[in-house]
């Protein structure tokens, strides 16, 4: 077998057996497989795409690349979860002390973040003393002690994933569904849960920009983990607008806390229900207006807030946080925004926000950039409200004043006001 052949084979559209696409991604990983021939490969695939075989058999493949993680001791009750990405994107430090405190298990990996502001690590580690990096003696334990932990990702875990994504990013490869679709379900899978719940953005702040592309996406995953003999469901939500009013790293912890309080019902509650729902339905076995209604009841009767607390605890952080949550809002400089006209606000353009806070330093270019922790942006508006000229609809934060005036022209770019309210747009668009 040769590379030649098989990058040939997919350059003119045929399908590559199970053999191949192993023999690619060992000889990738090995070295014998050089970066050139590899871009050409992934090219191929770019043009030609892949069939549902072919796309398991690549996840397969880079599944098997690296080490797994065994969660089989926690039976049916292990549950991940796993977003594509958008502006203000902070489910995971809300849902996972939902869902935990409701007897599932979330042993959880998660990475650092490039683009508009941090990953789920940068969140968690602007808490002061929070540990990310755990020995695999601590991190089990913490799971069947309470019944969560996120950490940092292995690099043994998937390095063919991590490999091959690093060509993508610079040969213009990256926007193909069963490469992205294989890369995300390789991760998830090593990570050992029985059930897992992905969450699809669509729209301008995501990555999926139409909602064929999303629901293609969905659809391509949920049939991998299935093959797999995992328990996947997958939510298509909307990123056109950021979700929640928060977007930066310790704003976005600030806003999980409030959630947890019970202080805010916006389209960010919606998703983390959706999500808490269905990974509490997949992993207890029940009903998912019941799951729905426990996950209610563990905001309403504060179950989520103290698991949020033992969560932090366990980890190191500092869990005065939590009674304190506005230390989070702690940055060195703030500028107040105010609308320049009456009316309603029609529109927030969740890629413009996300482009003003990585501005403001919430967000990496380059994945050595060193995050501003308490940079960003927080919302004072929603698609809907009625707004008088003067009035605050946002705060930024950096620890530069410097780039107040370029993101405030950003920003109000964004915020789009018209004379009559306008229709908003689901939240949820579909479950498959």
């Amino acid at each position: 077998m040769k590379i030649y052949d098989i990058i040939d084979k997919k350059r003119r559209g045929y399908e590559l057996s199970r053999d191949e696409i192993f023999f690619a991604i060992n000889g990738f990983c090995s070295g014998d497989v050089a970066d050139y021939q590899m871009s050409a490969l992934a090219m191929a695939i770019c043009i030609n795409s892949m069939s549902e075989d072919e796309t398991f058999f690549l996840t397969d493949a880079m599944l098997h690349s690296g080490d797994s993680i065994n969660l089989s001791m926690l039976g049916e009750l292990s549950v991940d979860k796993h977003s594509t990405g958008g502006v203000g994107d902070k489910t995971t430090l809300a849902v996972a002390p939902i869902v935990s405190s409701l007897g599932c298990k979330i042993a959880k990996m998660s990475g650092r973040g490039l683009g508009h502001t941090g990953g789920t690590i940068d969140k968690l580690e602007a808490i002061s003393g929070f540990r990310t990096s755990l020995t695999n003696d601590e991190f089990f334990k913490q799971v069947n002690d309470i019944g969560v932990c996120v950490i940092g990702q292995s690099s043994d875990l998937v390095p063919a994933d991590k490999k091959l994504y690093a060509l993508r990013d610079v040969t213009a490869t990256v926007e193909s569904i069963p490469l992205i679709a294989s890369s995300i379900m390789s991760k998830k899978l090593s990570s050992g849960a029985k059930n897992i719940v992905l969450d699809v953005k669509v729209g301008s702040g995501a990555f999926m920009k139409t909602e064929s592309d999303a629901r293609a996406l969905a659809d391509a995953m949920v049939k991998i983990g299935k093959r797999f003999k995992r328990n996947v469901r997958a939510i298509i939500s909307n990123m056109d607008t950021p979700l929640g009013n928060a977007i930066g790293n310790s704003l976005e912890v600030w806003e999980a806390i409030e959630l947890l309080k019970g202080n805010t019902h916006t389209e960010l509650y919606e998703v983390c229900l959706a999500l808490s729902s269905n990974m509490v339905s997949c992993a207890l076995g029940i009903d998912i207006n019941e799951a729905e209604k426990r996950c209610n009841n563990s905001i309403s009767n504060g179950s989520a807030l103290e698991k949020m607390k033992e969560w932090i605890s366990y980890q190191g952080g500092d869990v005065s946080v939590i009674d304190e949550s506005d230390t989070l809002l702690n940055a060195k400089y703030k500028k107040e925004i105010f609308a320049k006209s009456d009316g309603y606000v029609s529109k927030i353009s969740a890629l413009n926000v996300g482009r003003a806070s990585m501005l403001l330093g919430a967000g990496r270019t380059k994945k050595d950039d060193i995050i501003d922790t308490y940079a960003g942006i927080l919302l004072n508006c929603s698609v809907g409200d009625k707004i008088k000229s003067g009035e605050k609809i946002a705060t930024l934060y950096s620890s530069s004043s410097e780039l107040f005036d370029d993101c405030e022209k950003i920003l109000l770019d964004a915020i789009s006001i018209c004379d009559t309210p306008p229709q908003k747009s689901k939240v949820i668009i579909d479950i498959i």
